[in-house]
């Protein structure tokens, strides 16, 4: 049998090896830079992130301290309207009765902010003013600005529940209504006295009763 002769391998010239690591060096260099390139991308893109924050932060605080001032306005205007309510209520509770002396009603007493507490004794609503006697009494609704129709239809339902749970001061006798206003809406004086409530305005440091049509009939409940 033939014996097959096999050529011996050569080794690595040291031309190849050193152009071999000369190729790995560039390599490694091109590696090196590529990372100094993404740590710095990395550090300006931290950087943006920690300018935006810091605006963000601004930008929120601006907005508590903007809601804090709207929320002290708010209460300041809440408290405002509060004060000129109770101002004007008390303006027109002042000897309110005798504004209906031309009517057979004789009232001599006027209370304030009467509570009207259902059959588990709580509060559903209150009575602004509710002048008195010994046969009628007459629960006025009182707005700073008597505007709006809902303020007329918001009293009637009042009406009914006066009626459903009398306070002591109500009970066995007749009731009546009235709206009043610091200022009135024609149209909205026209509607109160269109479903039986007298129509009060104060004008000065008085209140008058509003002119009612010829037609006017007090509604009595």
């Amino acid at each position: 049998m033939a014996t097959t002769m096999q050529q011996p391998q050569m080794g690595l010239t040291f031309e190849q090896v050193w152009a071999a690591l000369m190729e790995d060096r560039e390599q490694l260099r091109i590696t090196e830079k590529i990372v100094r390139k993404t740590e710095e991308s990395l550090k300006e893109m931290f950087a943006r992130v920690d300018r935006v924050t810091a605006n963000v932060d601004r930008v929120t605080a601006n907005v508590d301290r903007v809601t804090a001032n709207v929320d002290r306005v708010t209460a300041n205007v809440g408290g405002l309207n509060r004060s000129m309510g109770e101002l004007i209520e008390t303006l027109i509770a002042a000897r309110l009765w005798e504004k209906f002396d031309a009517y057979p009603y004789n009232f001599r007493r006027a209370y304030q902010r009467v509570p009207l507490f259902d059959e588990n004794n709580r509060v559903l609503t209150d009575i602004d003013i509710l002048l008195t006697n010994g046969e009628y009494v007459m629960a006025v609704e009182v707005k700073a600005q008597l505007g709006k129709q809902d303020d007329v239809d918001h009293h009637l339902k009042r009406m009914e529940l006066i009626l459903k749970y009398p306070p002591a001061e109500c009970k066995g006798k007749k009731l009546l209504g009235a709206m009043a206003g610091g200022a009135v809406d024609a149209d909205i004086q026209n509607y109160a006295h269109s479903v039986g409530f007298f129509v009060l305005e104060l004008t000065g440091e008085s209140v008058q009763l509003v002119p009612a049509p010829k037609e006017f009939e007090p509604r009595q409940w």
